[in-house]
């Protein structure tokens, strides 16, 4: 039996919108700002890049620097030709893959594994459309099509909107896939899962991201 290599793709917005909620961590939009979207989206496409059952991962976006960083990593890039907002962007990088299985990934999973991204798109192998609820079970962090259109309903509540729309609900015991990072507790947590080289790293070398992680617990 051929396993399918899936086509995986991850959005990516321009720095001065991303990850706003994070801005209290690093005291101000910037430079600051900016390493730590980019460090989370790094280790997000390294982890997909290096997942045995993933062929292909296109970065949807229109930020130079995010592009140069992920094509570095070894993803290749498309423009956000839409320009529409994150779902329109997802269908549009969705028609660029390559082959009937495609999923979409969230950019901002620094504790992923490759193994539990190919644990999770093993499973979604029997479904035609599947997807994965982040760790507090109102958002998504995976969404599958295999052999479908993968029409995606991210934003808020996308997991009762995926569900509603006949995409079967994955779980297993992969928790670096469930923890997107929206908020200084979310870092915290995916710190404590054991972060990518990238945020670890950043973390560990920024005086500014030190000092609000530990005033905030």
């Amino acid at each position: 039996m051929t396993v399918p290599l899936w086509s995986v793709v991850v959005p990516a917005k321009r720095l001065a919108v991303a990850k706003t909620r994070l801005q209290p961590l690093t005291g101000r939009p910037g430079a600051d700002h900016a390493a730590l979207v980019l460090a989370l989206l790094a280790d997000t496409v390294a982890a997909a890049v290096a997942c045995p059952r993933v062929g292909s991962v296109v970065v949807v976006t229109d930020e130079p620097v995010a592009a140069d960083l992920v094509r570095g990593l070894g993803a290749r890039t498309v423009a956000d030709e839409p320009d529409r907002g994150l779902n329109p962007a997802l269908e549009h990088g969705a028609r660029q893959a390559d082959g009937p299985a495609v999923a979409a990934l969230s950019s901002d999973l620094p504790a992923l594994r490759p193994a539990e991204l190919a644990a999770a798109l093993a499973a979604a192998e029997a479904r035609p459309r599947c997807f994965v609820a982040d760790a507090q079970g109102t958002g998504t962090t995976l969404l599958t099509a295999y052999g479908e259109a993968l029409r995606p309903r991210f934003g808020r509540g996308s997991a009762r909107a995926h569900l509603d729309d006949g995409a079967v609900p994955l779980t297993g015991d992969w928790p670096g896939l469930l923890r997107d990072v929206d908020t200084p507790d979310d870092l915290r947590a995916a710190l404590d899962l054991g972060a990518g080289r990238r945020t670890a790293e950043l973390v560990s070398t920024s005086p500014i991201l030190a000092i609000h992680l530990r005033a905030a617990r």
